[in-house]
């Protein structure tokens, strides 16, 4: 996940990726608190009442695995819970909606997609991939999983952000450069914004992630919700323009 070109991580790190980081996230479903990372129930729950007196305001879905789900994090030090904030102080009037299951990979990500796209869902951010590159899975399967997401949220009309990641150093450059490229060419495929990489300035910094190096803590939350908002802002402004 942190192979970015002159990027290189300590050794610990790349230890910690390449022994234990693929079960870390894999299995942190399992040690999330009730309602944070936990896999969605066959009937999903009713949603709360809307405190704006709207009961069907625009939503933002952001799906991804742990890292939007906040492991480790109060629902409010997550990225989405932060980029809500932002969004209420500027008066956007969307909804952020955290779909972030910990454990997931783009193949859980699609399975899921249409209990996560349920509702007046006007952007997608798609931030799936991390635990395909841990576990070393199949970069052509990820992009056809990622492809079809794409695919179908903007079948829907619903307007896409992609989120970059980076795989672990442990598979060799040829799979990290393959596993990066195959972002952007979903990007320019599909004609969609493209973040180049969630953990941007957060990744491989020790003071801006949990102890098990892979979990931003709230300081490097913050830093993330920056790097979303930057290519949010302006899209809800647009919106904002067209309606």
């Amino acid at each position: 996940m942190f192979s970015r070109p002159g990027f290189r991580p300590p050794l610990l790190l790349i230890m910690s990726l390449s022994v234990g980081a693929c079960l870390q996230l894999a299995c942190n479903a399992r040690s999330d608190p009730p309602g944070r990372g936990a896999a969605p129930a066959a009937e999903p729950a009713a949603a709360p009442p809307d405190a704006s007196g709207r009961p069907d305001r625009p939503k933002i879905v952001m799906l991804g695995d742990s890292l939007t789900a906040g492991l480790g994090l109060l629902e409010t030090q997550s990225y989405p819970g932060l980029l809500q904030e932002r969004i209420d102080a500027e008066g956007y009037g969307f909804e952020v909606v955290n779909a972030g299951v910990s454990g997931d990979t783009s193949a859980g990500g699609l399975r899921r997609l249409d209990w996560s796209l349920q509702g007046n869902v006007r952007i997608l951010i798609l931030a799936l991939g991390a635990n395909d590159g841990l576990r070393g899975l199949s970069v052509a399967e990820m992009k056809k999983n990622l492809s079809e997401i794409i695919t179908r949220a903007k079948a829907r009309n619903v307007v896409v952000i992609l989120a970059g990641m980076e795989a672990p150093p442990n598979y060799g450059p040829e799979y990290a450069l393959s596993f990066r490229q195959a972002f952007r060419q979903l990007a320019l495929t599909h004609r969609v914004t493209f973040l180049p990489f969630l953990l941007d300035k957060v990744g491989g910094q020790s003071a801006l992630n949990q102890d098990d190096g892979i979990h931003p803590n709230a300081e490097g939350a913050v830093i993330v919700g920056d790097t979303v908002w930057a290519v949010l802002k302006p899209m809800l402004d647009q919106m904002a323009a067209n309606s």
